[in-house]
């Protein structure tokens, strides 16, 4: 029937399925919440579904904040140098005038070039999105955000 060779082998077997097992179960679960940087790789990426946004928004203040949001970031890379696209929506209902700079961060998360991205003036109308286009200025750079602030009407107004 059974003899102590035999029972050696299957105990081998067993344990053999059961490493496998094993080392399948935590390479699944080591991947299972792991997304691929945005900023990773050639080509054009996209964050997934359900991914937050807000992480690349910074806004003057609080009200703002409630009428902006971003729904879409794509990246690449052009040259070694990070290019991005966010699309900005306006939450509100009546036009804004605002202005935007990114910010480029290194892998540190230090800022590269600070005060040098220049301000851009954009006109939102009611529930309006648009595509914020950005180059980052070296290659160094790993990720952004963007800051986006009001221009106070007694500046435009004469």
């Amino acid at each position: 029937m059974f003899n102590s060779k035999n029972m050696a082998s299957m105990g081998q077997n067993i344990t053999g399925c059961l490493a496998v097992i094993l080392v399948s179960v935590f390479i699944t679960a080591g991947c299972a919440n792991n997304k691929p940087p945005v900023t990773s790789g050639t080509g054009t990426s996209a964050m997934t579904q359900g991914d937050d946004f807000s992480k690349h928004l910074e806004v003057q203040n609080a009200d703002l904040a409630k009428k902006l949001v971003i729904s879409d970031v794509k990246s690449r890379k052009n040259n070694g140098l990070l290019q991005v696209n966010l699309t900005l929506t306006s939450r509100y209902e009546k036009s804004q005038k605002l202005q935007y700079h990114f910010n480029w961060f290194d892998e540190a998360g230090f800022v590269i070039e600070a005060g040098k991205t220049p301000w851009i003036p954009l006109e939102l109308h009611g529930k309006q999105s648009t595509t914020l286009p950005g180059l980052a200025p070296n290659i160094n750079v790993s990720t952004f955000n963007v800051y986006v602030r009001a221009i106070p009407e007694k500046a435009y107004k004469y």
